[in-house]
């Protein structure tokens, strides 16, 4: 559905894409994460057709996307920071919506009412709390049935009980319709339970880009107990990412797959070993270790 090749974006002398490359599946969902200042929100921007690249290649379904109406016309959006127009009632921007999207179904609009009951249609957006905003961008978004939907922190400021319901419309909408999503969160948690693939940014560039469950099988943590308390020179061809220890017992991070470092560290003769597979947030942790972050002192 989406093809990023080598796209290179500058503000004022600040390179905010650096031949960035990423590939987006249709059907899929697809989580963008990376640290504050990576280029997140700058490549959705593109991906939307807001920004126009320097060089390189931003595709939608093998169409460049910029000033492009018909591939626009498969597309939402939810920003991180919304914009209305002042006085636009929900309502208002349904009436907006269907004029410029074919698809826009009217009838989902109102039996979306019930799954938003908490939103006054008639209400002018910018009256309603934060969280309330975001819950008719999503009722408008599912509405314009799009073939892709682009959403930049997408929960932030809703309920428990709303994040549940809003999550649950887009996995019906991906399951049902084939929806592609391409989602940027800071809650890897919440990514971990949807995703199917994953894109980790830095400095501009996508530094990883896997299914996750390849992500989960290229690291794993060890907790490892040794015969002696202290731990014992390993190969030097054993990519150890991070060691902390509590007590006697030594907590690796280790890159490759589970059985292969369990058998390596097997020839010490450990009096208890233990393999755990990594989460999102611990795998994105470790990934960017060195680069962006020194993880120092944190017991996972």
């Amino acid at each position: 559905m989406i093809e990023v090749k080598n796209v290179v974006k500058t503000f004022e002398g600040f390179r905010a894409l650096d031949g960035l490359t990423m590939s987006v599946p249709d059907g899929s969902v697809y989580g963008l994460v990376g640290p504050n200042g990576a280029g997140k929100s700058t490549i959705l921007r593109h991906i939307t057709g807001v920004y126009r690249q320097d060089s390189g290649e931003v595709l939608v379904a093998g169409r460049p996307v910029y000033e492009d109406p018909a591939v626009k016309a498969r597309i939402a959006s939810i920003p991180d920071e919304l914009y209305y127009f002042l006085s636009a009632s929900t309502r208002d921007l349904m009436r907006f919506y269907r004029g410029f999207y074919p698809r826009f179904d009217a009838a989902r609009y109102q039996a979306l009412k019930d799954a938003f009951p908490s939103v006054d249609e008639k209400q002018p957006i910018r009256r309603l709390s934060k969280g309330m905003q975001k819950q008719a961008a999503f009722w408008l978004a599912l509405c314009c049935r799009p073939d892709l939907l682009v959403l930049d922190e997408p929960v932030d400021g809703l309920d428990p009980v709303m994040r549940r319901q809003v999550w649950s419309l887009l996995m019906s909408d991906v399951a049902e319709h084939g929806t592609t999503v391409l989602v940027s969160s800071h809650n890897l948690r919440e990514l971990e339970d949807v995703c199917d693939r994953v894109g980790i940014l830095s400095h501009g560039k996508v530094r990883v880009e896997r299914s996750l469950s390849e992500l989960q099988e290229n690291l794993v943590k060890m907790q490892v107990v040794f015969q002696e308390k202290e731990l014992p020179q390993l190969p030097e061809d054993l990519e150890v990412l991070h060691v902390s220890q509590v007590g006697r017992i030594h907590t690796l991070i280790v890159r490759g797959n589970a059985t292969e470092v369990t058998n390596r560290l097997a020839v010490y003769s450990p009096i208890l070993m233990d393999a755990l597979p990594l989460t999102l947030e611990e795998i994105f942790i470790y990934e960017l270790g060195g680069e962006d972050y020194e993880v120092r002192d944190i017991v996972l």
